[in-house]
């Protein structure tokens, strides 16, 4: 599928919407009184709902753990009254979107869906607001359109980058960074943005950096260095892709992205391991390594997540979680002492794949587990499923893949994949239009 007229314009693409969060001290500390937290957030009385007809279920976040659960909640229990809410009033994929940058798809491919649609379709109801406090004592969440009572809550908030880990402290030189060197990975803004550089580069050096810790989507870095450098060996630009990655080898599919950056892109890439980032300079284009000082023409740079930061806003934060994850049961999902609360998706503390398999299995067995629990059962754990495809060659379109799912060992008291995991690393056609076929089974699962 080729990029073409028919993308979506860049006003028109995504409304923006900050986080206008309140400063809750202490994990837990949300069981202030409401008339206190509505005075911090500056709430607006009642949110202008329809009157729930059963116990409510408000799911925070429209990306695919969010969309995910409040279709497949009515499906195990049909009188749960659900509401999805979500600050963007478009929708646009991230996975995938490294494809739009060697011309496999448009823009209208990750972004021709509405959270209307996927809330008449299901049977639940879209309210386009902020959030910006919660009251878990009174079971009260707060948004810039007024509190939503609730009887459970999930939170699937997705991730925020942390610039402190490549050495940016300074507010003004991570703001450069985002707007021109962005990560690609959490606003669909950033896609369009990294299209548009490859597409008018003329040449020289472009830098795609690979951040250390659990990331979201373990391939996605070293797939872009494919689109890219593929887009670039297509329209005869001379380039260099220079892959910097902060570990010492590629985190996943080794072998795979191995031979395509040596067979497909020798002239094209260069990759090189253990590049922790120390700081970068955007005015004057230099990031400086352990080891080296690096000159680029465009960049762009994925310093690393953190949970998102509506986890602290609410309360729902880790304070001992290193990528700053949130607090919960790592089997049942919810805030400890409180079953009507839950986080799910990339902000979780597990090892899973912060990936978009991963998260729509998850929150498949996290819906049947809150409409038992409505319905006063229980039942048992059930893995995710990482299933993971990877774009080596874009004409024609070849791909490699990953099917995993997770155990949880006793002893480290921590989770890693099962022992039937398989890695498909010799890239073909046919896994190159699965990769497209599981992508449109996706949209399906989350719209229709």
């Amino acid at each position: 599928m080729n990029d073409n007229s028919n993308d979506l314009s860049r006003r028109n693409f995504i409304k923006f919407g900050g986080v206008a969060a309140a400063s809750i001290a202490a994990v837990g500390a949300s069981t202030m009184s409401q008339s206190a937290q509505a005075a911090m957030v500056g709430t607006k009385g009642k949110a202008n709902l329809p009157k729930a007809k059963g116990p409510r279920l408000v799911v925070v976040g429209g990306g695919t753990s969010g969309l995910t659960i409040a279709k497949y909640v009515k499906k195990a229990n049909p009188k749960l009254d659900v509401v999805l809410v979500e600050k963007r009033d478009m929708y646009s994929s991230c996975f995938a979107s490294n494809l739009l940058y060697s011309g496999m798809i448009s823009l209208e491919f990750l972004a021709d869906h509405s959270f209307l649609d996927a809330a008449v379709n299901n049977k639940y109801t879209f309210f386009n607001a902020t959030v910006t406090g919660l009251d878990r004592a009174a079971r009260k969440l707060m948004t810039n359109e007024g509190e939503i009572d609730y009887d459970y809550l999930v939170v699937a908030p997705g991730i925020h980058y942390d610039y402190s880990r490549i050495g940016v402290t300074d507010p003004e030189v991570e703001f450069m960074l985002r707007q021109n060197a962005p990560g690609g990975f959490v606003s669909p803004t950033e896609h369009i943005t990294i299209r548009d550089k490859v597409r008018n580069f003329e040449g020289g050096t472009f830098v795609i950096t690979v951040p250390g810790g659990n990331y979201r989507c373990l391939p996605g870095p070293y797939e872009r260095g494919c689109m890219v450098a593929a887009a670039f060996k297509k329209n005869k630009v001379k380039a260099k892709v220079l892959v910097l990655d902060h570990n010492p080898n590629f985190t996943i599919k080794a072998a795979g992205f191995s031979a395509a950056y040596k067979e497909l892109y020798g002239d094209y890439i260069e990759y090189k391991p253990s590049s922790a980032i120390k700081s970068v300079d955007p005015v004057k284009k230099v990031i400086t390594t352990e080891f080296d000082t690096i000159n680029y023409d465009e960049a762009t740079i994925y310093p690393g997540v953190r949970g998102s930061r509506l986890l602290e806003a609410l309360g729902l934060m880790d304070p001992k979680s290193p990528q700053k994850e949130a607090l919960i049961d790592d089997h049942k999902y919810n805030f400890p002492g409180d079953d009507r609360v839950y986080v799910t998706g990339d902000s979780r503390p597990m090892g899973f794949s912060k990936s978009a398999n991963t998260s729509n299995t998850e929150a498949k067995y996290v819906a049947k587990l809150i409409a038992a629990r409505s319905l006063g059962k229980e039942i048992d754990w059930v893995s995710p499923e990482t299933i993971c495809y990877s774009m080596c060659n874009a004409e024609p379109g070849e791909a490699i893949s990953v099917s995993a799912r997770y155990v949880y060992d006793n002893a480290k008291k921590a989770f890693g994949f099962s022992p039937d995991t398989t890695m498909d690393e010799h890239r073909d056609v046919a896994k190159g239009n699965r990769l497209i076929e599981w992508n449109k089974g996706m949209y399906r699962d989350l719209f229709a």
